[in-house]
């Protein structure tokens, strides 16, 4: 995705991953430290007190609404907090669908992992093998990167939404003027092209949408099908996740969902609507449109073993560090966090204009948390992570 909107503005790139989850871990040591002061609460399938008091404190804090969804050994719960439309301010429904961001990047990421399963690929593959000429420019060379680094995060290869033509067009106050523009993956790709690589492949670590454009760009050349047939027949349609689409360039959000709002960098004090815009910017990568009872059908049997095979599970799961983190760690399209409770999580999230969201479950995906904000600019806040910590520690 769209991690992203970094000062209120990096739309989508999260500063390359330099700030992953700076939400949810670097913050969180303050957070144990409020969580204790509450108490140890209730957090069973009727209770979670704690996580809806940690939603109600991102309200208080200034984001619109929360609609969140978690489910342990006692059932399935869900809550919400705020609202879902300031103007109307309708609260928010369990069935509202909201714009999921960088979560999809763990969607490609299973795709590839069944065409891995079924003797296709392998993410050990270079990625000119699997698209000839197409990572190649400014010191980029698709015949020494491997489709295993596009889904760690390794392969070096520069994030197309640091690109400063993009950027004037969607940083900021701009991105109103430019909502509707329509993008396509090849151009998305050249825009990165045009830049020298991060690193040289598998020397470092930074969160590149480039590398799961790639990924979804590998998908289509390997099946002859687009992307989100792929997505559909493979994931949506066997587990009935029919609220989760790929919106392509439609700029609407289906019905029931509420309102998405941010505030620009260059205009703070000013809440925009941002709920309709056209989404091809984010192609694959954190385009998608879901709910959280999907989201958490989703994690379950993943995480459950029920939409890859043991070996592609294994590699889906295998780490590489962020940075010196040792708490936190990158696998294929997952992310391992280990919070200050001990308890380790898996999951992605998601950032864009207007909303930021959570996903995460326990490695068993028995325990699953996701939660929507309706709103982006506590993303450099303890917000997500109070609500993470509230539900899992």
């Amino acid at each position: 995705m769209a991690d992203a909107v970094g000062e209120r503005a990096r739309p989508a790139g999260r500063g390359r991953g330099r700030r992953r989850l700076r939400t949810l871990l670097a913050v969180l040591v303050a957070a144990v430290t409020a969580a204790a002061a509450s108490g140890p609460g209730a957090r069973g399938g009727g209770g979670h007190e704690r996580t809806l008091a940690a939603m109600e404190a991102a309200v208080r804090d200034g984001v619109p609404g929360v609609l969140g969804r978690a489910h342990d050994g006692r059932g399935a719960w869900r809550g919400s907090a705020g609202v879902s439309d300031l103007t109307t301010r309708r609260p928010f429904l369990p069935r509202d669908h909201f714009r999921t961001g960088s979560i999809a990047k763990t969607f490609v990421a299973t795709v590839v992992l069944q065409l891995e399963a079924e003797g296709r690929l392998s993410v050990d593959d270079t990625v000119e093998s699997r698209l000839p000429g197409v990572v190649r420019g400014h010191g980029h060379d698709g015949r020494k990167i491997t489709i295993r680094q596009l889904l760690d995060h390794t392969s070096g290869i520069f994030n197309y939404l640091d690109d400063p033509t993009l950027r004037a067009k969607v940083y900021g106050k701009a991105f109103l003027a430019h909502r509707d523009d329509t993008w396509t993956p090849a151009e998305l790709v050249a825009l990165a092209m045009t830049h020298a690589p991060n690193f040289p492949p598998g020397t470092g670590y930074d969160y590149s949408n480039t590398e799961y454009t790639l990924a979804a760009l590998i998908v289509e050349r390997t099946t002859g099908r687009p992307y989100g047939t792929e997505l559909r027949r493979r994931i949506t349609e066997p587990l009935g996740l029919h609220s989760t689409t790929l919106p392509g360039t439609d700029r609407r959000i289906p019905r029931p969902s509420g309102r998405e709002y941010t505030r620009f960098h260059d205009d703070p004090g000013t809440t925009h609507d941002v709920t309709e815009f056209n989404p091809s910017l984010l192609w694959a990568v954190g385009d998608m449109i879901s709910t959280t009872a999907d989201l958490d059908r989703f994690l379950a049997v993943l995480l459950g073993g029920g939409l890859l095979p043991p070996a592609q599970m294994r590699e889906m799961t295998t780490t590489v560090p962020q940075g010196d983190d040792p708490d936190s760690a990158a696998g294929l399209g997952l992310f391992r966090y280990r919070l200050p409770c001990g308890a380790e999580v898996w999951g992605h999230d998601g950032l864009f204009y207007g909303t930021q969201s959570i996903a995460y479950a326990t490695r068993d995906g028995r325990h699953r948390l996701v939660v929507h904000f309706n709103g982006d600019w506590l993303a450099d806040t303890a917000a997500a992570g109070n609500v993470l910590l509230a539900e899992f520690c």
